[in-house]
């Protein structure tokens, strides 16, 4: 029986919760933005939908690394 990875030991699957994504779903016609947003692995995400202005101080805020482009 193999023993599991502690949470303490480094790998490439390693949370790095200073690095966050977002990517952009639609930018609606009545200026909402949905998008997806993550942390650490941009794989696990949330959806959320904010006013355009909103959205652009959100991605400042955390510094987001934007998977869109």
């Amino acid at each position: 029986m193999t023993a599991s990875p502690s949470l303490d030991t480094a790998s490439d699957t390693d949370l790095d919760t200073r690095k966050k994504y977002v990517r952009v779903l639609e930018q609606r016609a009545d200026g909402l933005v949905l998008f997806e947003f993550a942390i650490g692995w941009p794989e696990l995400l949330v959806e959320l939908l904010l006013p355009e202005p909103a959205f652009a101080e959100f991605c400042a805020t955390h510094r987001v690394i934007r998977l869109d482009h």
